[in-house]
């Protein structure tokens, strides 16, 4: 067996992946680590992942109402606009939702270029998630190209962030990242699901890890599924509450 062939198709991520309800507000993070920890190889996440894990990423896409992500995140990985491909957009249609998910940049500084592709090719205009107290010349900018909304009146409040979201009828949220957005929704108690693409590479070096908090907390989760992709290996864990 081919260790970068995937043993899941799309049917079988799409229904092992599938959501209990859409109404109830949901984040669910979706990051790749290696076995030793590592969430970025040579400065990037994407050279940890494979057909499998990417596979994975578009089903959860394609599930979502919006894919939140962090402006270092944006920068680091280079996101553009995030089209989907046909077949995801054909499901999404088929169960009445917008072509792509909505993306959200969660920016304190707000130190994003207006030109950044994650602007310039966006396939629905995006949100960026600030606070009262940001730049204003930079929040000028930023209206041009993005739905600026305030989470907070001096830093961004992640459970502002999750209800400003909701409110604007995006409750089902996939987070990518970075580790330090991560860390503040796990600080905040919001993070309903992990969805984890373990790789079958061992790293070492200083990569961080997938969670940076300011305070360190035990969240039980429990786990929903582990499929063997190949080498790699799918786990979805839910919150236990």
């Amino acid at each position: 067996m081919s260790a970068s062939a995937p043993t899941v198709d799309r049917a079988a991520l799409l229904a092992a992946y599938a959501l209990p309800d859409r109404e109830t507000p949901r984040i669910r993070m979706n990051f790749v680590m290696s076995l030793d920890g590592a969430v970025t190889l040579d400065g990037r996440s994407g050279g940890l992942g494979d057909e499998a894990d990417r596979l994975a990423m578009g089903v959860l896409r394609t599930l979502a109402d919006v894919v939140l992500v962090g402006a270092g995140t944006v920068r680091a990985e280079g996101y553009g606009g995030l089209r989907l491909r046909a077949e995801n957009v054909a499901w999404r249609r088929e169960h009445g939702l917008a072509d792509s998910p909505r993306v959200a940049v969660v920016s304190s500084a707000l130190d994003l270029d207006p030109a950044d592709a994650v602007f310039a090719e966006a396939v629905g205009r995006p949100l960026v998630l600030t606070h009262e107290a940001a730049d204003s010349e930079r929040r000028a900018a930023l209206s041009a190209v993005a739905d600026l909304v305030d989470c907070g009146a001096e830093r961004v409040e992640a459970a502002l962030v999750r209800d400003a979201l909701a409110e604007r009828g995006l409750p089902q949220i996939l987070c990518e990242g970075g580790p330090h957005l991560f860390g503040s929704l796990l600080d905040a108690d919001l993070v309903d699901e992990l969805c984890l693409s373990l790789s079958p590479l061992l790293v070492s070096g200083g990569a961080g890890r997938i969670a940076q908090g300011l305070t360190q907390h035990a969240r039980r989760m429990r786990l929903v599924h582990a499929l063997p992709a190949g080498d790699l290996l799918l786990l979805r864990y839910a919150r236990a509450r």
